[in-house]
């Protein structure tokens, strides 16, 4: 991770399932390179987790204020001077009824916190793994996997609603028919070297900014994690 961040140097760089609170790790993954972070752990130890890292001396604050959600260590919220940035680890509800309930119960409650965000006249940059992917050209096998977590009508429904309030799919938007594009692999069933992924880890901003976006990037070659890191270029933007 640290190469990683040597090498492409970003401004701006959010993590979601750290699984660690901020006491656990040294100096080297607190303030890497001189990026001050704001960590969001979740009280259960080793689990959930998210952390914001940035060059940039601005306001941050863990949760979006419910404790249930924010008790799992799932956002951190940074007021930038053109927008407010989400970091956010959305649940997987792949595990159960009630994690099930729990995630869609989440979607509602963020697309609730996004909506009144816009309606005060906010740009809005919510990064993260999402647990959605959102269209059949996101994942390998759709038709298998369309009564699967992450891939149900339900859930595809939502981002769809979520990108209805305003939000673009910065990847898709500029790549609409790349296919085999996905950010996601099984590590149970070893599915990376084959490429059954999943797209599921985005970048998603209000319209107004995606006109500044210049670039983004799915580092598909990045090892490390059973992800991989997804990236943004603006301009022009502070």
């Amino acid at each position: 991770m640290l190469k990683f961040i040597e090498t492409e140097a970003p401004d701006v760089l959010c993590l979601q399932e750290t699984k660690a609170h901020k006491d656990q790790v040294g100096n080297e993954l607190i303030e890497p390179f001189q990026m001050k972070s704001v960590w969001s752990s979740a009280v259960r130890k080793g689990y959930s987790g998210v952390a914001t890292f940035s060059k940039l001396d601005c306001p941050s604050h863990a949760g979006f204020g419910i404790e249930k959600f924010d008790s799992e260590g799932r956002t951190v919220v940074t007021d930038f001077n053109d927008f407010k940035l989400y970091n956010v680890y959305f649940p997987n509800g792949g595990s159960g009824e009630e994690r099930h309930l729990f995630k869609q119960e989440f979607l509602k409650a963020i697309m609730k916190k996004l909506k009144a965000d816009i309606e005060a006249g906010h740009e809005v940059v919510l990064v993260g793994d999402y647990n959605v992917a959102p269209e059949e050209i996101d994942v390998y096998d759709p038709k298998r996997l369309s009564t699967e977590s992450g891939f149900l009508p339900e859930e595809r429904a939502w981002f769809k609603e979520f990108l209805s309030l305003g939000f673009v799919d910065t990847f898709r938007e500029l790549n609409p028919k790349a296919e085999g594009v996905y950010t996601w692999w099984s590590m149970q069933e070893r599915a990376r070297p084959a490429n059954r992924g999943w797209r599921i880890d985005h970048i998603c901003v209000t319209k107004k900014l995606f006109k500044k976006v210049k670039e983004v990037v799915i580092y598909q070659d990045q090892d490390g994690s059973d992800h991989c890191p997804v990236g943004i270029v603006f301009e022009g933007v502070k």
